[in-house]
């Protein structure tokens, strides 16, 4: 072929029409994922209400979605690969649609954290096949970079969707019909995506190695799980047993990549020191919004006294910020550097949870509000710079198992946010003083003590609260406190793994 057919060729595929609408499909997959993740802290009250779950089954709602999202993404994003991505993404979205039926008319503690396990099953397939064919339907960097801020601010406007609609529903419905939301934008991503978008697959995948799937969930369940037991409660058997197993999985998995002649992820991909440093920046920043967003839905609510639908709305900062944030991150990343953007947003997250340390009873919403900007500008430009990184730092045909690496640090990073710092507040919570023959249901949880405080007389509820209050503020500011830390150290951290990192400027070749 000539050079002059070969641009021209190349042209055709870098401009593909109808890719901007095709990107607005795949959009609804990431709005169906994050509407969902984010409605749980609003209806978490209604549910602990309804439920009865104690404070361990409370958190196992909370982060069993994000644990087992995270324990199969890579899984998926390399099943994607082999039998086509539009495939899975289809699946997925029916899958989740229905599973979400289950969610809403949960009756027991249990068989709420079943569903919820059922859904991340769900969800696994559709964050790596979006960003995956986003990675195909964009061979210009640029508007590649674009693809991905609106990917991601989309992600950021479902986490606005998800407080506001479902403070609505809560207000005027019962908490199951937050998750019934789903329902019709399943049903029109099935339809629309199933003739506009592009099927697209690894021309010589392989065989999917099953035994490398089992490893990477229960490696990554276990040591999850092992986090979350040794935060809340200490060294126990079951911990150390879960921390022995989870390790060993993992190790083992690894071994097997570098032995099999098409692993289901290249670990080679992690000798490269930008690429590290991104999955890196994306855990710890997500680590730090994830935790702090689940447990403030409930500070407004309970300790501060608003709405479900006034909660939501008081959330919205963040969303608004992340939104903007993600849509010009890549312009940023490209005048400036991408370690500058990163570390910036890094630092940025961090000091607005320092700044939460101050809360009490009776803060203000201006610096509450103030914080959710600032976070929200500070990790849409951390984590959509970081996403475009993973994503151009492979072959298309592998961008299924890379958009899966990107997505198994967001979601390991929301998991232990909610595990780690959730650990933290209820481990300050449950020492609060409590009138005596208080029953224990009120020292599991925030969301407890008001059920018990309802059948106690007025003086007896109102120390109750006050005392039980004072407890989960105490707990929050030293969580939020504790995730500053991390997230000033991680900045510190990526200013030198993504020293000399560059978005690619040039078209690509298919």
């Amino acid at each position: 072929m000539t050079s002059a057919l070969r641009a021209a060729a190349t042209t055709e595929v870098v401009k593909r029409p109808g890719r901007w609408l095709a990107l607005g499909v795949l959009v609804l997959a990431v709005l169906l994922v994050a509407v969902d993740a984010t409605v749980l802290g609003l209806a978490t009250p209604y549910i602990s209400e309804d439920l009865k779950p104690s404070g361990t089954q409370l958190l196992w709602i909370g982060d069993v979605y994000s644990f087992v999202i995270a324990g199969l993404l890579v899984s998926m994003g390399s099943l994607g690969d082999r039998i086509g991505r539009k495939r899975l993404l289809l699946i997925g979205a029916t899958a989740f649609g229905a599973v979400s039926v289950l969610n809403a008319y949960a009756t027991t503690p249990e068989l709420m954290i079943l569903a919820r396990a059922l859904l991340g099953v769900a969800g696994a397939t559709l964050m790596p096949a979006t960003l995956a064919l986003i990675r195909n339907l964009f061979h210009d960097p640029r508007e590649r970079s674009l693809a991905v801020g609106v990917w991601g601010a989309t992600a950021s406007a479902g986490a606005a969707v998800g407080p506001v609609v479902g403070g609505f529903l809560l207000e005027h419905f019962w908490w199951g019909s937050v998750f019934l939301i789903n329902l019709p934008v399943m049903a029109v991503l099935v339809v629309v995506g199933a003739r506009l978008l592009p099927e697209s697959r690894d021309p010589a995948p392989g065989p999917w190695d099953l035994t490398s799937v089992a490893l990477s969930l229960v490696g990554m369940i276990g040591v999850v799980y092992a986090v979350k037991e040794l935060a809340s409660h200490g060294p126990s058997p079951d911990a150390l047993g879960a921390a022995a197993l989870g390790a060993g999985a993992l190790y083992w998995f690894v071994r097997r990549q570098l032995t099999l002649p098409t692993p289901l992820l290249d670990m080679r991909l992690f000798a490269n020191r930008g690429f590290s440093g991104a999955v890196l920046a994306d855990l710890l920043s997500v680590l730090g919004l994830s935790g702090l967003v689940f447990f403030l839905s409930q500070y407004l609510q309970l300790v501060q006294g608003m709405r479900p639908f006034e909660a939501g709305l008081a959330e919205l900062p963040a969303a608004v910020g992340a939104v903007v944030a993600g849509l010009v991150a890549g312009s940023c990343a490209r005048r400036f550097s991408v370690r500058s953007v990163v570390t910036g947003g890094l630092a940025a997250v961090g000091l607005a949870l320092a700044a939460l340390t101050l809360l009490d009873r009776s803060t203000g919403y201006p610096l509450i509000g103030t914080a959710l900007l600032v976070v929200g500008l500070g990790a849409g430009f951390s984590f959509t710079v970081t996403a475009d990184v993973i994503l151009s730092s492979v072959p298309r045909e592998q961008s299924g198992a890379a958009s899966a690496v990107s997505e198994t640090a967001y979601e390991l990073g929301a998991a232990l946010g909610i595990a780690l710092l959730g650990s933290i507040v209820t481990g300050v919570y449950r020492g609060f003083p409590a009138p005596p023959g208080t029953p224990a249901a009120a020292h599991e949880s925030l969301g407890g003590a008001v059920e018990v405080a309802s059948a106690l007389p007025a003086d007896s509820a109102h120390a109750l609260m006050a005392a039980a209050r004072e407890a989960f503020v105490d707990g929050l500011a030293l969580a939020a406190g504790s995730g500053a830390a991390v997230l000033l150290a991680a900045s510190v951290a990526s200013w030198f793994l993504l020293r000399g990192q560059r978005l690619e400027d040039g078209a690509e070749h298919p």
